[in-house]
């Protein structure tokens, strides 16, 4: 099943070095924020740091995205990555001791935000030159959407050890450290080196730009709902806990939410779906609905963590469904913008949630809460769904990989 996806020549390596990468994506932001905390004692100057550092790697994703599109990713990665390392480093470096300046801090947050490096998308793109089968392709994406999700928990979870021994700080540099290694291990790799940049096409482009929006408009779309309901659901649980004064035990549901959605993922990846997979995403949204519902009716933490763990069965799927959509909706040009989109998608969508949550919260019962955030995904399902159209380039061929090198 998932053995012929790793099997392919160069998959292991390629993919082990993004997920190195990729781990500092789930320790950086605990990082940041403890570091800045720690150094200047003020949760103004962290709250400030991290919405500029969070609004700039969110926003300007795309256009990050686009230049490994241009220039491909042996180009693009290495100067974005070790620029955005080294700002890390900086960061880390400031704030080390106590007594840092904030504003220093805050105008580090901005550029750094702005550099962080696209490894998820470009990973993606690399799996669709590397398994022109789309079934391997779809079992490629939810293997990658469940190492992402677990990335996610084990990262905070490792800078909780580090903070035990070492400075705040030190979770920075180590941020740094990896995002640098992985990219420089993943770029070297023999089918990374082969996904060139898309050649310029003079007045083509800017209708080709219109034609991507109209295709990437339902997954796009759905991603945000989807978003939204998760970084509403994080705050809610949270206030369910602490509602019945256990506040430490919303960890545990956002587990089951996590575990959930790695068994989602998985099952997905194993099924040979025959249906048409815009149809699918709009099923998966309900789904996630139907679940995000289930859990206002929630008597308890444990009958909330049943409902968490049922609504993540359909969040990896949902994200997965996404992605190959993107992918199949455009050429090979696109690729990397438009799994960056669906990305920035689901980040705006999580922000946007958090904050509607703690809005509803001061307004309205937990109940009616959890019930408004399932309306976002519910809502979002009604996208109309844009026709298949014949793409050129749209299965290029296989990256054949030089024997020689096989490692």
């Amino acid at each position: 099943m998932y053995a012929a996806v790793l099997r392919t020549p160069y998959a292991l390596r390629t993919f082990g070095a993004a997920l190195l990468g990729r781990l500092s994506y789930g320790t950086v932001a605990l990082s940041l924020m403890l570091a800045v905390t720690a150094a200047t004692g003020s949760y103004a100057v962290a709250g400030a740091v991290m919405a500029l550092y969070g609004a700039a790697s969110v926003l300007l994703s795309p256009l990050r995205a686009l230049l490994i599109d241009r220039y491909g990713p042996r180009r693009a990665l290495p100067p974005m990555a070790l620029s955005y390392a080294a700002l890390l480093a900086v960061f880390a470096a400031v704030a080390w001791r106590p007594g840092a300046p904030g504003p220093l801090l805050v105008a580090l947050a901005l550029p750094t935000g702005a550099l962080t490096p696209p490894l998820g998308p470009t990973m993606r793109t690399v799996w669709g030159r590397m398994l022109p089968d789309r079934r391997l392709l779809q079992r490629a994406y939810s293997l990658d959407g469940v190492a992402e999700e677990l990335l996610l928990v084990c990262g905070p979870l490792l800078v909780g050890v580090l903070v035990l021994w070492a400075p705040a700080a030190f979770g920075v540099a180590l941020s740094a450290g990896l995002v640098a290694v992985g990219t420089l291990v993943f770029v070297a790799s023999p089918v990374v080196a082969d996904v060139a940049g898309a050649p310029r096409t003079g007045g083509r482009r800017p209708a080709a730009r219109g034609h991507v929006a109209r295709r990437l408009r339902q997954p796009v779309v759905m991603t945000l709902g989807v978003g939204a309901a998760l970084g509403a659901a994080d705050l809610l649980v949270l206030a369910f806990a602490e509602e019945r004064g256990s506040g430490g035990a919303a960890a545990w549901v956002l587990a089951a939410l996590s575990a959930g959605s790695a068994v989602g993922g998985l099952v997905n990846g194993a099924v040979d779906w025959r249906g048409p997979a815009r149809t699918r995403l709009a099923f998966l949204a309900v789904g996630l609905a139907v679940a995000l519902a289930g859990a206002a009716l929630a008597p308890g933490l444990g009958a909330l963590a049943v409902a968490a763990a049922g609504a993540g069965l359909f969040v990896a799927p949902a994200l997965t469904t996404a992605y190959l959509i993107a992918d199949e909706s455009v050429d090979a040009g696109f690729r990397t913008q438009a799994g960056a989109w669906v990305n920035t998608s689901l980040n705006a969508g999580c922000s946007a949630g958090s904050a509607g949550a703690g809005l509803l919260l001061a307004h309205a019962p937990l109940p009616m809460c959890f019930a408004a955030a399932a309306l976002a995904p519910l809502l979002v399902s009604l996208t109309p769904r844009h026709r298949a159209e014949p793409l050129t380039n749209e299965h290029p061929a296989p990256v054949t990989a030089p024997t020689a090198t096989r490692g």
